[in-house]
């Protein structure tokens, strides 16, 4: 079964990673990052934001796994988008996660700038050209802030980070990356534990033995969108892991597809509280 996406550059993604989400600096951060890639994670996600990065750092090099074969994503901070400072913070990044690249490096969060999105990108592109970087994306972006960014680009994002869930499966969205060769990614998959109430989906747990999470996690993958679940908690890491061992039917697929009421829990990318409008220079 399929355990990676093919990125619009050739590079392979793990589509089921580990996220660090509210994971704080320390030890349960490091202690999370380094059982996953005990048991078989190739994916971390972190941020700047997170605050994190340090920790998953620590865990890479402790793991004993080589580094070519760890997927390792982090984001540029909100307020730090710019051309300048997307670069500097990058830098920064690799300095406390102890890498000499990231294998993916996001736009955290849209500016309501198209300007500026369009000015960070540049140094984007360098940064991936630099070899920095081994592929580039955003995160938080809708399609109204992907038709201001694309016509302005040399190399296309190769990855979009959303917010996605039964009840949040961004159909359009989805089908407009998928037009534009650009992956998906899912974030807050479990919906904030919305899911493991719904009854809809105990009952396909029960049917096909294997927990909420799994089911949800399958029927991400099943629709070929990357799924990094967040835990610090050893045994749901362990857990969260098995969803190769599984399909899902057609029409539990769509069982699922039709929890889908709009209900978004995290921050609306186009009122996002966190970037400043000002304008930045496109060069130093």
């Amino acid at each position: 079964m399929e355990k990676y996406i093919t990125l619009a550059n050739g590079v392979k993604m793990p589509i089921l990673g580990l996220g660090t989400f509210k994971a704080s600096e320390g030890k349960s951060c490091y202690e999370a990052c380094l059982e996953a890639l005990k048991i078989g994670y190739r994916h971390i996600d972190t941020a700047m934001g997170y605050g994190n990065e340090e920790s998953v750092g620590k865990a890479i090099k402790d793991s004993g796994v080589k580094r070519e074969d760890i997927f390792v994503t982090t984001k540029l901070y909100p307020s730090k988008i710019g051309y300048k400072s997307a670069k500097v913070n990058l830098e920064e990044s690799l300095k406390r996660l102890g890498l000499d690249y990231v294998d993916l490096y996001l736009i955290h969060w849209p500016s309501a700038n198209d300007k500026v999105n369009i000015h960070t990108w540049q140094a984007f592109e360098e940064l991936y050209d630099a070899g920095l970087t081994r592929a580039i994306g955003v995160s938080n972006f809708n399609i109204n802030h992907l038709d201001h960014l694309l016509p302005n680009v040399r190399i296309k994002p190769m990855i979009d980070q959303v917010e996605l869930h039964p009840y949040l499966p961004q159909f359009p969205l989805a089908k407009y990356l998928d037009d534009k060769g650009i992956c998906l990614e899912s974030y807050g998959p479990f919906a904030k534990g919305m899911v493991f109430e719904d009854e809809t989906l105990k009952k396909l747990a029960v049917k096909y033995n294997k927990p909420v999470a799994n089911i949800v996690t399958r029927w991400g993958i099943e629709r070929n969108i990357v799924m990094i679940p967040k835990s610090v908690t050893l045994d749901r890491i362990v857990s969260n892991f098995d969803v190769f061992s599984f399909s899902l039917t057609k029409e539990d697929i769509q069982i699922i597809d039709k929890l889908n009421c709009g209900k978004r829990l995290y921050t609306d990318p186009n009122n996002c509280p966190f970037c400043p409008m000002e304008e930045y220079e496109i060069c130093d």
